[in-house]
C-alpha cells in the first residue's frame, strides 16, 4: 500500500483535499471482495460506485454496501423515473473514469447520486479513488457531503 501515484487517483486526491487519503495496492480493489481482502474490512464498509442511466440518458451513481445489489425499481420510485445499469462506455463517458475505480467524486459531469443507507452502518466505510486499484477511507456522513447523495432503502432483498 502507499500514497496515490497514479495521475486519476492524484486527481481525485486534489478533489478530496487534505482531509482524505487515497492509498493505491499492489493488488485490485476493482470488486468488493477484492477491496475488503487488500484493505482487511468488511465487504459491507466497501462503498460501491455504479452509474446507471435514467429514462433520458442522464447518469445516476448509486453507491451501495459492497455486500448489497441495487433495486433498480427503487432508486427508479425514489428518483421519479426508470433506470437501467449503463455499459463500461456510458461510464466512461459519464465519469471520466473506469468500472472498477469509478471514485464517487470527480467525475467529468455532474450525476444524480443515491446512497444505500446500509452504508450507516459503519463508522468507516472505503470507496474507490479512481484506478482499479486505489481506495480512499472516509465515513457515512463525510460520503453524504462530498456526493450531495440522499441516503434510502436501495439494496435488492434478492441477493
Amino acid at each position: 500500500m502507499q500514497v496515490a501515484k497514479h495521475r486519476k487517483a492524484k486527481k481525485i486526491q486534489e478533489a478530496l483535499g487534505p482531509d482524505f487519503t487515497v492509498l493505491e495496492f499492489d493488488q485490485p480493489t476493482a470488486s468488493a471482495t477484492q477491496a475488503a481482502t487488500a484493505i482487511g474490512c468488511t465487504v459491507a464498509q466497501i462503498a460501491k460506485s455504479l452509474v446507471f442511466a435514467d429514462a433520458s440518458g442522464g447518469p445516476i451513481l448509486v453507491i451501495v454496501s459492497g455486500a448489497n445489489r441495487v433495486d433498480e425499481t427503487k432508486v427508479g420510485q425514489i428518483l421519479g423515473t426508470t433506470i437501467h445499469r449503463a455499459d463500461a462506455d456510458f461510464v466512461k463517458s459519464a465519469t471520466g473514469f473506469s468500472i472498477g475505480g469509478v471514485p464517487p467524486v470527480g467525475h467529468t459531469t455532474r450525476l444524480s447520486v443515491v446512497l444505500d443507507q446500509a452504508l450507516r452502518d459503519f463508522d468507516e466505510i472505503w470507496a474507490a479513488g479512481g484506478t482499479p486499484n486505489a481506495v480512499f477511507k472516509l465515513t457515512p456522513a463525510q460520503l453524504k457531503q462530498l456526493t450531495g447523495g440522499i441516503y434510502c432503502d436501495v439494496r435488492s432483498i434478492n441477493i
